[in-house]
């Protein structure tokens, strides 16, 4: 199991990004969380195995299709043993 924290800017908030990662992430399986941050950036921490969470961060890339994407972060974390995937 992997973790990765994500964080995208760009116009990411108000188009539906957060529940369409929530959508993605449920039926990958993968366990974590979805949130906006006052900044203007959605952050987003995965758990799973490497594919699974390698397909979420690629999907953060380019996120649901009213997104514009300016730039992404991703920071290899411990996992925490995360149970299930929620919008914060």
């Amino acid at each position: 199991m992997i973790r990765s924290r994500v964080l995208v800017s760009g116009r990411v908030q108000g188009v539906y990004f957060r529940d369409s990662c929530r959508q993605l992430a449920v039926r990958q399986g993968v366990r974590g969380w979805v949130r906006n941050r006052p900044d203007g950036r959605v952050e987003a921490v995965f758990e799973g195995s490497a594919d699974q969470v390698g397909q979420l961060v690629e999907w953060m890339r380019h996120g649901p299709d009213s997104a514009v994407v300016e730039d992404i972060e991703v920071h290899t974390e411990q996992p925490e043993g995360i149970d299930g995937f929620a919008i914060r």
